[in-house]
């Protein structure tokens, strides 16, 4: 989480000046919101740390989180700038006013894998200071930053270009740097690039003007700063996501957000996504006391008149102003983890306070940063940024990001790891969205069950090629079959021959093969049938993907946990010797991970016991 960073203990106490004071002398509005960026060693901090010191009389300052949250940070979307190993690896903010401004600023580290952290830091700033190492000049790291600074609606970027002193020519290379930069952002959409030239270490031009560079005539840092004006807030209707339902007291229902747009007053009609119900407000509360009206940003406690279905994470709008919603849409996604993004593989979705699964449907491009081009991808690698389809699990309220960053940002979370895997940016709707609908059938999968005499389940059969998950599953078959029940057996090589046959063996490949499997699955299941589903399935992932698309209740793990050694030594189809030799890439437990399952429903070894036995075990275990 944000943290506060002590400053230096060369920087001189600050001046005896109480920091509200100044900040409510200075504007009766919002503080300037500034993101500090730039290249690790660009030479960031020793620019914060002069700026600060160098404050005229009568300035205060504070090192401290600010009291605003960013849009990503709404509740436990505090992931996006949180779990980072190293002391200075984390988001910092700090505030600081003079008598012509208070600001404050909020200081990502410059490293490429916190890329989150800049995300986080610039979904609410006014203006973006891009600190340059002269020497270095714009690598693909600042573009980078220039590019998400656009994407995430900053248009006003200072571009202070550091450590001149240190080359030869600096004129010439301020305006060759300046131009360059400028060429790159033009192609980009109302950037306005205002260049600084400074010597952080020395404070030239950062609070005072140089005497070094007579050539630049235009403001110091601090000058730029205490002219610019924070974005004006757009009206917008009202969008109130629900944080928490509050019935601890008896007699009190309230429920707890903060208002992310529009306001709303008390006596409005307002109805909840979910339900679909409506009710008047009849309070607003505060830890304060009371108010007849809140605003974008205020954190209150909602009151209805009337008791109606809202839960956590739903979204309560003006009655007569609803919200758009939908389950599919295209969004520009940041990818933050080391682990490859794959289409068809299931994420944890959340969007201000709405959670659900999510899946990646298709990778339209990805943007190479440097030249801005539209390159093709199967996958997203770290620090990718690409457009893609997503599909979510639910009807989502939403909007795109460019009106709303609180209903137009999310997350993607790894279902395992639990990190946070990517930032995503909602651009649109997808017309498919609007245009399928369920069809509600008459006959319903109990009245199946009925005719059938037993419900229906999927039996997963998970475990290396060659450790009997087939003729196991294949002789389990038999004896259901014998005991009357209505079967049918998946299996991998038999998909693969018709449905999948247009697939490899690939990462990517063998999550969209276990996707498609699941759907067939879960076709059969509301069909009545038991399942036995064979397959390697080599990602934990994937198979808890399935567990939840197909219900846990009427879901089966089952482990043929045969080892490597026994499974290699059968080789019945001759993929290891392939594989051993080079012939075979992406083989299952020689160069291609499997993850055993953590608490399979039952455990079979395959190099030991019979397959009657195994099939007794199930069937007592399995209660089938």
């Amino acid at each position: 989480m944000p943290r506060t960073r002590k400053l230096p203990s060369s920087m001189p106490p600050a001046a005896t000046v109480d920091l509200s004071t100044l900040l409510r002398q200075a504007r009766q509005q919002e503080p300037l919101k500034l993101v500090l960026c730039g290249d690790a060693g660009a030479g960031k901090t020793a620019l914060l740390t002069r700026l600060l010191s160098d404050l005229p009389a009568g300035a205060g300052r504070h090192a401290a989180t600010p009291p605003h949250k960013p849009a990503w940070a709404q509740d436990t979307l505090l992931l996006a700038s949180a779990g980072h190993a190293g002391g200075d690896n984390i988001l910092t903010h700090y505030q600081f006013a003079t008598a012509h401004g208070a600001f404050v600023v909020a200081d990502p580290p410059g490293q490429e894998t916190a890329l989150r952290d800049l995300v986080a830091a610039a979904s609410t700033a006014d203006l973006a200071i891009l600190v340059i190492d002269a020497a270095m000049g714009i690598g693909p790291a600042t573009r980078r930053q220039a590019y998400l600074l656009s994407l995430l609606g900053v248009h006003r970027v200072a571009l202070v270009i550091n450590k001149l002193d240190l080359v030869p020519s600096p004129q010439l290379l301020f305006d060759q740097l300046v131009s360059a930069f400028q060429t790159f952002t033009g192609d980009l959409h109302g950037i306005e690039v205002i260049a600084i030239p400074v010597n952080a270490l020395n404070g030239d031009n950062l609070a005072r003007r140089a005497t070094t560079t007579p050539w630049y005539r235009g403001p110091t840092l601090l000058g730029l700063l205490e002219t610019a004006q924070p974005a004006a807030v757009r009206t917008r209707p009202l969008a109130f996501p629900v944080q928490l339902v509050n019935n601890a007291s008896a007699g009190f229902i309230g429920y707890s957000g903060t208002v992310a747009e529009g306001q709303v007053r008390v006596g409005d009609l307002v109805r909840a996504n979910g339900s679909g119900q409506t009710s008047s407000v009849s309070g607003i509360v505060t830890m304060d006391g009371v108010l007849d009206c809140a605003s974008q940003g205020d954190a209150v406690t909602l009151t209805l008149s009337d008791p109606i279905t809202v839960v956590r994470g739903d979204v309560l709008a003006l009655s007569d102003q609803p919200l758009e919603t939908t389950d599919q849409f295209e969004a520009t996604l940041v990818w933050t983890d080391a682990d490859p993004g794959l289409i068809g593989r299931s994420y944890d979705l959340k969007l201000a306070t709405q959670q659900c699964t999510a899946s990646i449907t298709n990778i339209k491009y990805r943007v190479e940063v440097g030249t801005l081009k539209h390159e093709a991808a199967k996958n997203l690698a770290l620090n990718d940024i690409a457009v893609c389809n997503i599909a979510a699990g639910k009807t989502l309220v939403f909007d795109q990001y460019q009106n709303s960053p609180v209903l137009g940002s999310f997350l993607l979370i790894d279902r395992v790891s639990r990190a946070t895997v990517a930032l995503g940016m909602i651009r649109h709707n997808l017309r498919r969205a609007q245009n399928v609908h369920r069809q509600t059938l008459t006959v319903t999968a109990p009245d199946r069950a009925r005719l059938n005499g037993h419900t229906g389940k999927v039996i997963w059969f998970t475990g290396l090629s060659g450790s009997g998950k087939s003729t196991i599953a294949n002789a389990l078959e038999v004896a259901l079959h014998a005991l009357g029940r209505h079967t049918y057996l998946l299996d991998g090589d038999n998909i693969r021959l018709g449905l999948n046959k247009d697939l490899g063996f690939t990462d990517a490949d063998r999550v969209e093969n276990i996707r498609r499997i699941a759907e067939v699955a879960k076709l059969m299941l509301d069909a009545g049938l038991i399942v036995l589903a064979s397959f390697i399935s080599p990602f934990r992932r994937e198979r808890a993907m399935v567990r939840e698309l197909i219900g846990a209740d009427r879901f089966r793990e089952v482990y043929v946990s045969t080892s490597l050694a026994v499974c290699e030594q059968r080789d019945v189809k001759g993929l290891y010797r392939k594989a051993r030799n080079g012939q075979l890439p992406n083989m299952t437990g020689i160069s291609s991970p499997y993850e055993a399952p953590l608490q399979a429903d039952v455990e079979l070894d395959g190099g030991h016991g019979s397959v009657d036995d195994a099939v007794q075990r199930l069937l007592e275990q399995l209660t089938l």
